[in-house]
């Protein structure tokens, strides 16, 4: 942790910025020296204000030692843009990070940015999922956010799939944002990376969410937009990708949805339409002719004894209420909630609040 502590020291001083510190280094050629050259004044360089030289934190600041203990106690990892092994898609962006902690190894797949509204449809919630365990299955590591919603489900289906996924937080890389992700936030651990420009102990502030949208997008060939209001953070993810000269793609959906609104804004604007994983393999120059596509709505070619068959061939990926369920297979409550719990452990069926059900993974 010697290496790192003089990068925060820099990065922990009140007012220098990421474009603040890029000019520093430059200039000093490294952190030590610019440190060593604060008790005398910096030199007039953009971006640093007067004074600024005598507000750099000491190594024993409690927020430096807790990042150093909460980056080791984690096992993780540090970069900055001079060193050989920093991302070079970052590298080439426009407005690269200057530093970047994480915790696992950085993806040699090819990259697909998959983002979408924190309040989505059951539909679009089970879509994600099969669609990033489809393309992770091919060879895709999955890029997101870790947010509630679309990013969430983007991450649970490339870990089905055994596949990489890369979560990039708007927070430190110890901290778990939103707190219902932990179970989440610990199999992305396990099985894929945690990155984030901001050091150990950093709150989830709102400030840093627009920023790390750039980070997403630029670590991917492409990005992916599944449900998105017409304020989404999403949509900032996509002005990111075509600055940094990305794909964009976006799956299409009904006009009656305000979630619609984004991914048919971009669609009218050029972005490339999607509905299965093959185009998008196919847009990202890898062969999916060989890949079946597996449409999500189609009952699955297999067969259950009656009544259990007879019930799951009512489900889809529209949520049915049980009443509806009852009324259909002409079962009583009794004898369809029996069947409904048998088909829910088996995974043919997924019980949504409100006693709706839908088809579970199992069944797609």
């Amino acid at each position: 942790m010697d290496h790192l502590l003089p990068w925060l020291r820099l990065q922990f001083t009140p007012g220098l910025g990421r474009v603040g510190l890029m000019r520093l280094i430059d200039h000093f050629e490294t952190p030590e020296n610019a440190i060593n050259a604060a008790s005398r004044g910096w030199p007039k360089l953009p971006g640093l204000r007067k004074g600024l030289a005598n507000t750099v934190p000491l190594a024993g600041d409690a927020k430096i030692q807790k990042a150093c203990q909460g980056l080791t106690k984690m096992d993780g990892w540090f970069r900055t843009i001079w060193e050989d092994d920093y991302p070079q898609v970052l590298k080439d962006i426009p407005d690269p990070p200057v530093l970047l902690y994480g915790c696992g190894s950085l993806p040699e797949e090819p990259t697909l940015a998959i983002v979408g509204t924190r309040q989505p449809s059951d539909f679009g919630r089970v879509f994600t999922e099969q669609l990033a365990e489809e393309l992770a299955s091919a060879g895709i590591a999955i890029i997101s956010g870790m947010a509630r919603g679309i990013d969430s489900a983007a991450h649970r289906g490339a870990l089905n799939a055994a596949g990489k996924t890369l979560a990039v937080l708007g927070c430190g890389i110890d901290r778990v944002y939103p707190p219902e992700n932990i179970k989440l936030y610990h199999q992305i651990i396990e099985q894929g990376t945690l990155i984030s420009e901001y050091p150990p102990g950093s709150e989830p502030l709102p400030g840093h969410f627009p920023g790390r949208n750039r980070i997403i997008s630029g670590l991917s060939k492409g990005t992916l937009v599944i449900e998105a209001c017409r304020k989404s953070g999403s949509l900032i993810t996509t002005e990111f990708a075509l600055e940094q000269g990305r794909e964009v793609m976006a799956v299409p959906g009904g006009v009656d949805r305000k979630t619609s609104y984004g991914p048919n804004l971009l669609i009218k604007q050029g972005a490339h339409p999607v509905t299965e994983a093959v185009e998008i393999l196919e847009i990202l120059g890898i062969n999916g002719h060989n890949m079946r596509a597996q449409p999500l709505t189609e009952p699955a070619d297999f067969q259950l004894p009656a009544p259990a068959g007879s019930v799951l061939s009512e489900l889809s990926l529209t949520p049915l209420h049980s009443d509806e369920l009852a009324k259909e297979s002409g079962l009583t409550p009794m004898e369809l909630s029996v069947i409904l719990l048998q088909l829910e452990l088996q995974g043919y069926a997924e019980k949504l609040s409100g006693g709706r059900y839908i088809r579970g993974r199992r069944a797609l």
